[in-house]
């Protein structure tokens, strides 16, 4: 295959995993006009949004898997599909029920194309050129969560809300025809039987788990637990499981995928909370607050595309260049913390230490977790990554905005509720100023929270991962033949 079919693939492929990424979160801004234009009360609006990433979640480890048995191309084209009908049901939903549907459809489709725009990458890209193609993959969905609230506002200042999703259609025809033209089709030869049971439990398990993450809904935690656990005694006992959990003997492995968490969790926690203090504390509506958060993620883009990255990646190595991005990361963090408060340009400096970080520690992070899988299992590695990351960034939201507030309440303990709520019930400008520093000093806590979090686990990352290299483990070879 040629350098420049190589890089025209990886362009589709990274077009599709943008689609899917925007539709995390484009639909944020569109909040107000569903209110008005369906009648969805706050629970629809939960539903509504989180339908989507719920059911991507719970898909992620058996659509990788799928991938490497029946063909990774063919589940691409088959998440296209899926994903351009979800996309036409969802701009034409009448109804909020129309409207959850469709966007659980979105999910199996976007399950499929996440895991399957990264396996297929690493099937394409030669062990030189590898880190840069994940590192441009990786930038691609750092670019996506970014500049969704952004282009959902473009939008809906000139289209009614149906055309956030109808816009995915012209998008999804040109990637379709492109992957049936131009991607070579690959597959584990050695694939078996379908692994139905483990999918089922795999799909319930992750489901219920990020359903729990995400609602507060404490008894779906135990369930989906206990299934998950049923799920690697299953995995265990038959002679073709969809994930081989031998993979998790590997130190570089298991120490990877744990960074992955952290990553995320770290990342998606921090810009969730950031998002909050833009429009609560500064007044920005969602549109100008995506565009003051843009350097985020331009940073990373920027970083990725012209190599830079992978430029430090093969001189310094995977612990090294994780080690380094984490630091930055929680520097960024900490900067953010400290100092958002006295303006934008302490708040970009933030910004843009924590898109370095991630440019660093990102393609590193993923380059080690594909690096100790069989190249036949491409696409179930690929589905462990995109689990581990929508956890990591779950469990980010959940445990820094609990810290928020917590620490929000303590300062204000006659007060209950949200800030909104809380200003709502202020009657003077002295109680006013109160609410809004008891909220800031909620954020300072939860960023400097994600910020401890990130660097103590991305140091003990690095740390793993550079003594496993100074321990060869076994050849996969020989860990497939154990």
């Amino acid at each position: 295959m040629t350098v420049r079919r190589r890089w025209a693939i990886l362009a589709v492929l990274c077009l599709a995993q943008l689609v899917v990424v925007l539709d995390n979160t484009v639909l944020t801004v569109a909040v107000p006009a569903l209110s008005t234009s369906l009648g969805a009360d706050t629970v629809d609006l939960q539903w509504i949004i989180n339908a989507y990433a719920l059911v991507q979640c719970g898909l992620l480890l058996t659509a990788g898997a799928t991938a490497d048995r029946y063909g990774r191309k063919r589940l691409l084209l088959t998440g296209l599909v899926l994903f351009g009908l979800g996309s036409l049901a969802a701009g034409l939903a009448q109804s909020t029920g129309q409207l959850i549907a469709a966007r659980a459809g979105l999910g199996v489709g976007g399950a499929l194309l996440v895991t399957g725009t990264l396996a297929v990458a690493l099937q394409i890209s030669p062990a030189d050129e590898r880190p840069r193609a994940i590192g441009i993959w990786a930038a691609v969905s750092a670019l996506g969560y970014a500049t969704g609230p952004l282009l959902g506002g473009v939008i809906l200042a000139h289209h009614a809300w149906g055309a956030i999703f109808l816009v995915n259609l012209p998008v999804v025809a040109v990637t379709l025809v492109a992957v049936a033209v131009l991607v070579p089709e690959s597959r584990n030869p050695a694939g078996g039987p379908p692994d139905l049971v483990g999918a089922l439990l795999a799909t319930v398990g992750m489901t219920a788990l990020v359903y729990a993450v995400i609602t507060a809904t404490l008894l779906a935690l135990p369930a989906g637990l206990i299934v998950l656990v049923a799920f690697v005694a299953w995995e265990a006992r038959t002679p073709y499981p969809m994930l081989d959990l031998r993979l998790f003997r590997s130190r570089r492995f298991s120490s990877a995928v744990a960074g992955v968490v952290l990553i995320t969790f770290g990342s998606g926690g921090a810009l969730f909370l950031m998002t909050q203090h833009l429009q609560f504390v500064l007044g920005y509506t969602p549109l100008q607050a995506g565009l003051r958060m843009a350097p985020f993620a331009l940073s990373i883009v920027a970083l990725n595309v012209t190599g830079v990255s992978a430029i430090i990646l093969r001189r310094v190595g995977a612990s090294a260049a994780i080690a380094a991005g984490m630091v930055l990361l929680a520097a960024g963090l900490a900067v953010v913390a400290h100092l958002a408060a006295d303006g934008y340009g302490a708040l970009l400096a933030g910004l843009l230490l924590m898109g370095a970080g991630c440019a660093l520690a990102n393609p590193a992070i993923i380059d080690a977790v594909m690096g100790a899988i069989p190249g036949e299992s491409a696409g179930a590695g690929a589905g462990i990554d995109a689990t581990m990351s929508e956890v990591g960034t779950s469990l980010g939201i959940a445990a820094l905005g609990a810290v928020l507030d917590a620490r929000f309440a303590a300062l204000l303990p006659a007060v209950a509720g949200s800030f909104p709520a809380a200003m709502a019930l202020a009657d003077t400008d002295a109680e006013r100023v109160e609410t809004v520093a008891a909220f800031r000093s909620g954020l300072e806590a939860g960023e400097l929270a994600g910020a401890a979090a990130v660097l103590a686990g991305g140091l003990l990352t690095a740390y793993l991962l550079r003594t496993r290299r100074r321990s060869p483990e076994p050849s996969r070879a020989d860990a497939r033949s154990a």
